[in-house]
């Protein structure tokens, strides 16, 4: 047993901790994109070491979720409440982190789509906050997406499971939005599409599951893909002749 207080900040510091190894993670991946390392191999290499150990080291476009902005900005509330100015900006930087991230995607698609997206549509695979949910909350794709938006872009959306109606709501648009359209398959998404976002790592966009052969032909040239999630093997996909890039990957 525990004290009211020593049970309710355990609950908070937990989450906060896996929030801050996403976050940790994903502030390398910056770098390792900068540098030429590979952002999965850096996990792997630390996540050897006992003391860290391999759990939530993979980078992708940011966390989601109903929980770890929650109880992060919880913490950060309680720490200046009681006077604790340093140690709020300390957890608060984890959101700051996944914010930045969620951007920095978005900013690469423009800036490798020659530096404009005004009325090109980009296929997005993916609009739950994880895989096998049909749960949006501060979902990564809500961001980029209105981002992606914010630029001009034309967009087509995939998710196996998020109703239309909630994909809209999400996104502050009505569903007679000439900027966004639903789409029932990742072929239909990608027909006509400039580029592919991937925002939700589901089985069904794995290359096992999913023909890119398919996709890229009938995708605008040249075609270019941006992996949120590091599902892909981009080499492969490279060879059949997509631009392609992951997060924190050469």
């Amino acid at each position: 047993t525990t004290n009211l207080w020593s049970s309710e900040l355990s609950k908070l510091t937990a989450n906060a901790f896996l929030a801050q190894r996403i976050s940790s993670i994903n502030s390398i991946s910056a770098l390792c994109e900068a540098t030429g390392a590979d952002v999965d191999e850096v996990a792997f290499a630390i996540g050897t070491d006992s003391r860290i150990g391999p759990k939530f080291l993979r980078a992708s476009v940011g966390f989601g979720g109903s929980c770890f902005q929650k109880d992060i900005l919880n913490l950060v509330y309680l720490c200046n409440h009681y006077g604790l100015s340093e140690v709020a900006d300390y957890w608060e930087s984890v959101v700051r982190m996944n914010d930045y991230q969620k951007h920095r995607f978005g900013q690469q698609i423009v800036r490798t789509l020659f530096n404009t997206i005004t009325d090109k549509r980009i296929a997005i695979f993916g609009f739950a906050f994880k895989k096998d949910t049909n749960d949006t909350r501060e979902s990564a794709a809500i961001h980029v997406c209105r981002d992606l938006l914010d630029e001009g872009a034309q967009l087509a959306i995939h998710d196996p499971k998020v109703p239309a109606e909630t994909i809209y709501a999400d996104l502050g648009l009505s569903p007679d939005s000439d900027a966004v359209e639903i789409s029932a398959t990742p072929q239909i998404a990608a027909k006509g599409a400039h580029a592919i976002a991937i925002l939700t790592e589901w089985d069904a966009f794995r290359h096992d599951q999913l023909d890119y052969a398919e996709l890229l032909i009938s995708m605008e040239k040249p075609a270019f893909i941006f992996d949120g999630r590091n599902i892909l093997d981009l080499e492969a996909l490279r060879s059949l002749g997509f631009e392609a890039y992951g997060i924190g990957k050469p």
